[in-house]
């Protein structure tokens, strides 16, 4: 029995041993194969372009789909004052169309209209993780990647008209639930 653990402890040193050598020779032979390779040659700039404009440039952003456009027609721009006393802007991009930027304490997001199947406005910024929702009476804005709200009641003049519309007039119950209780002959 000592002599198969004593082989077993053998075997594996050896084993291990030997990876560890394949492991250095790899690294030693790539080491060298980086030495012989040549340099590759420095980019050079275009003479009209200085370097400080060709890395100004932004990033082109996607054309959006017809059905997207017409998703970023309704979303309202402007200041929109929030709960707790912060506040969002929320500005269209002349340059893009339907891309708006989102800016407020702390985050500024870039971001694009996405289809929904509930009616709901939608702008997301998928790099950042952050969504926009619109409502007809709030926005809010949640960063999905931590799972948290950012922003919430935020108001448009438009949603805060609509808000109080609801409060006056209530939309009707999506269950109806017959509240009054009738006596049933038993």
């Amino acid at each position: 029995m000592r002599r198969l653990k004593f082989s077993i402890a053998t075997l594996l040193i050896s084993m291990m041993t030997f990876s560890a050598c394949v492991v250095q020779a790899q690294s030693v032979s790539n080491t060298q194969t980086q030495k012989a390779q040549p340099k590759a040659a420095p980019k050079t700039t275009k003479k009209s372009e200085s370097p400080k404009q060709s890395s100004n440039k932004a990033p082109v952003d996607p054309e959006l789909a017809h059905h997207e456009l017409q998703i970023a027609e309704k979303v309202h721009v402007g200041q929109l004052p929030c709960e707790l006393g912060a506040s969002v802007s929320m500005t269209a991009d002349e340059k893009s169309p339907g891309y708006f930027n989102l800016q407020g304490k702390g985050y500024k997001y870039r971001m694009k209209p996405v289809a929904t199947s509930t009616g709901a406005i939608r702008l997301e910024d998928e790099k950042a993780g952050a969504v926009w929702l619109q409502l007809a009476n709030k926005s809010m804005l949640m960063d999905q990647k931590n799972g948290r709200r950012l922003a919430d009641e935020c108001a448009h003049p438009d949603q805060v008209a609509f808000a109080n519309e609801m409060k006056v007039n209530p939309p009707p119950p999506l269950i109806d639930v017959n509240t009054t209780s009738s006596p049933t002959p038993r």
